[in-house]
């Protein structure tokens, strides 16, 4: 499995959850578990560039492709993503449990569309829960991101 542009170990285990072997077994803790049942979406990544839910997926299930984690959005000691950048400036996050969730839905988003609408940044958001924002810094930081990116 090819992780934020690397290869590493699959998973040996058959019944393990892709979020379990990129926290545990990779030690890859950026990926969130919140609600282990998919409502949630702290424990998003991209597969293949798509949003998936790591804690539906079996690791197993991922062999062969490329999985990119919040951790793959900047290197350790680099400068932060516009995404992240982004979430900074608009007080897109408050206790950041769920933040890495909306900052890989964000990422898909964007390289699919570097310019959306509300409706479609609305969209794209709707699938990840946080407790603490209200949603209104989330939608802010989306489209600064946008801007970044564009710039």
């Amino acid at each position: 499995m090819r992780v934020n542009g690397v290869e590493l170990p699959d998973a040996t285990d058959p019944r393990l959850l892709l979020s379990d072997h990129l926290r545990h077994g990779l030690g890859l803790t950026g990926t969130h578990v919140g609600c282990e049942h998919g409502v949630c979406g702290c424990c998003t990544v991209l597969l293949e560039g798509r949003p998936v839910r790591s804690c539906l997926l079996l690791a197993v299930q991922a062999r062969g492709h490329r999985v990119t984690t919040v951790e793959g959005l900047a290197a350790d000691g680099q400068p932060l993503h516009p995404i992240q950048r982004a979430f900074k400036e608009c007080h897109g996050l408050q206790c950041g449990f769920c933040t890495p969730g909306f900052l890989m839905v964000t990422s898909a988003l964007l390289a699919a569309n570097a310019d959306p609408s509300d409706e479609e940044i609305e969209e794209a958001i709707s699938g990840n829960l946080c407790r603490c924002t209200g949603y209104a810094g989330i939608r802010r930081s989306v489209r600064r991101a946008a801007e970044l990116m564009r710039a």
